[in-house]
């Protein structure tokens, strides 16, 4: 035990004497900042002066004169007077006089009163020349601080012009081509980047050149960001990443010196790739007008043109930049000599799916029997990120419930979490859980009824999002091609809500507000934009918004309001026949739509082969759907 005190003594004091020597010069500056501070406290303290009561000095002479006053002490122009009570009190006189001709002038005996002089000539100096000083220390202090913070998050006014690029070295955690699955096409291209700059001999030998830039175009969450983490990985060449909302500031010609800076560095550093994310934010296209609509961007993106295909060669070093947006570029970018290849992502397909699923569950316990193929099919429409954030989401559900290892249950409440948002529990009257039971009925009857529609994959009457309830309908398949009857029975299809109410309740809810406005834009898209109506084959205006998240419908204002009419008309054709259609399915099927809408009241939620058990198995679809 003695041994182990001693070993602990020697440690603390080991990391005393540690401490000790950590002197840097930041801490120096700042202990010699906290010592002035202090030695201005004290001397300010010493003038003691200040914590008695003042009398005036003829009061101080009178009270001399009467013998009331026992001491009186001289601090430079003020006076610490002592009296006989011991109450002590101060007072001033005139810098060139003195106490003993003042009493002498009041015909006081000097020697009536003890007179004691104290010397603060040198404190004065010090005090003085602290007061002058210190407040400068501070301010200079104050300044290489914030100057100092300011560089540490690399926007310090001596780096405005610098590029912020973001260097990766062979120390950041590897990212590899096997990490990424979906999009096949894409990682050949740039595997084909990758090859061009660890091998340029043997292109050089065929007169081939390296192309200088590659664009990667998709929707969000396709894997462009990821892609290029992997290209890094592969590559084993300095990698730069910057934003493109890094270049702009709100000085002028700021943009231009950063793009400049960011070749020059990968110039240096040849070969090389810089990344570009959001290049939209600074390539867009730009104005036709004498004015520039911001001249700061169209200044970046001029550099930026000069940089990639001026007369200065810029050899080794590939630029690969990503947007979402690729139709807001300016064409000067997008041509050959700049940016070679455009690379297009899309959602990934079943095959595309499966793969990225099995690399976003490696690390993760799960069950033996997991469907992956099911798993797939489910996921139709799902990007790579929000796979990945299905999968994330099943293993917090699995956690929450004390599981040891993920179910295939978890992943199908996590896909559904993803697409429609969690559950909610909100407070319904019985009569507002049958109007939603009905609903949802209505349209998993009519799917049902309809050969080219997909099989129901689970109703539910519990509320998530905006939506009181809601019906699954999963493509099978991934479809390449719409056809029109495919398309108008998805309408009917989503008429089977309000139909069922108007059957039911001789009524009409808001429920079906999102329903009809999906519908009337599908409907709108297929006369304007597809030209499936008997208007013929003629593109009236722009295309319409038919994703989950809705949109908004703008008609060409080059259009007669004679044509805009028909259109209109024809719309309406496309609605109203469909409602019809779905009520009339639902009133030769009322029966099996009362039990399956009882069974939504009892259970709230039913899977798909429980409602194929009250229904029946779906027939075969149709030829075109297979």
């Amino acid at each position: 035990m003695a041994t182990n005190n001693n070993n602990n003594k020697k440690k603390k004091s080991k990391k005393l004497f540690e401490f000790r020597l950590n002197f840097t010069p930041k801490n120096i500056f700042l202990w010699s900042i906290i010592f002035l501070i202090m030695l201005f406290i004290f001397m300010s303290a010493r003038d003691l002066s200040n914590l008695f009561p003042e009398k005036p000095l003829s009061g101080l002479i009178t009270d001399v004169r009467n013998g009331k006053v026992d001491k009186i002490e001289v601090v430079g122009d003020k006076l610490l007077a002592t009296y006989t009570d011991g109450k002590v009190y101060t007072s001033i006189k005139e810098s060139q006089d003195s106490l003993y001709n003042i009493l002498t002038d009041a015909q006081i005996d000097p020697n009536k009163v003890e007179v004691e002089i104290k010397d603060t000539s040198g404190g004065t100096v010090w005090f003085n020349i602290l007061s002058n000083v210190l407040p400068l220390l501070l301010m200079v202090g104050f300044f290489l601080f914030l100057i100092r913070q300011a560089r540490g998050a690399q926007d310090s006014i001596f780096s405005f012009g610098q590029s912020k690029a973001k260097l990766f070295s062979k120390d950041h955690p590897k990212i590899t081509f096997a990490d990424v699955a979906g999009v096949d096409e894409a990682k050949e291209e740039l595997e084909e980047v990758v090859d061009f700059l660890k091998h340029p001999q043997k292109y050089r030998a065929l007169g081939a050149r390296t192309p200088k830039g590659v664009i990667l175009v998709g929707p969000s969450g396709t894997g462009k960001t990821l892609l290029a983490r992997a290209l890094a990985g592969e590559a084993g060449v300095p990698f730069f990443s910057m934003a493109g909302s890094e270049f702009m500031e709100m000085l002028v010609g700021v943009g231009a010196s950063r793009v400049r800076d960011l070749f020059n560095t990968a110039k240096k550093n040849s070969p090389a790739i810089v990344f570009i994310d959001e290049v939209d934010a600074i390539g867009r296209m730009r104005s036709i007008g004498v004015v520039g609509g911001h001249d700061e961007r169209e200044q970046t993106l001029n550099q930026i043109l000069v940089e990639m295909d001026g007369f200065t060669p810029n050899e080794h070093v590939v630029i690969v930049a990503a947007t979402n947006r690729g139709d807001l570029l300016d064409p000067a970018l997008l041509r050959p000599g700049r940016f070679d290849r455009r690379v297009v992502l899309d959602l990934p397909d079943l095959e595309g799916r499966r793969a990225i699923l099995k690399i976003h569950a490696k690390g993760k316990p799960m069950v033996r029997d997991i469907d992956w193929d099911k798993a797939a099919k489910r996921t139709v429409g799902f990007s790579g990120a929000d796979l990945e954030n299905m999968l994330n989401e099943a293993a917090i559900q699995a956690a929450r419930k004390n599981k040891t290892e993920i179910e295939f249950s978890d992943i199908e409440e996590a896909a559904t979490k993803v697409k429609l948002g969690p559950e909610k529990k909100r407070l319904q009257t019985d009569l507002d859980r049958k109007m939603t039971a009905y609903h949802e009925a209505g349209h998993a009857i009519v799917t049902y009824a309809l050969p080219n529609m997909d099989p129901v994959h689970r109703i539910s009457i519990v509320s998530r999002g905006m939506a009181l309830g809601f019906t699954l309908i999963p493509p099978q398949r991934d479809r390449i091609h719409e056809t029109k009857t495919h398309l108008l029975e998805q309408i009917t299809s989503m008429m089977g809500g309000r139909a069922a109410e108007a059957l039911i309740f001789s009524e009409m809810t808001s429920g079906a507000a999102n329903d009809i406005d999906k519908a009337t834009m599908l409907a709108k898209n297929m006369v304007v934009e597809y030209g499936m109506s008997d208007l013929g084959p003629i593109n009236f205006g722009p295309t319409v918004d038919t994703t989950e998240w809705g949109g908004r419908y703008m008609m060409d204002s080059k259009i007669s309001p004679d044509m805009q009419s028909k259109i209109d008309s024809e719309v309406k054709k496309i609605i109203d026949k469909s409602y019809q259609k779905a009520t009339s399915i639902l009133s030769k099927m009322k029966d099996k739509l009362d039990r399956v809408a009882e069974e939504l009241i009892k259970k709230e939620t039913l899977e798909g082969e429980e409602f194929e058990k009250i229904v029946g198995t779906k027939p075969a679809l149709a030829k075109i759907n297979s």
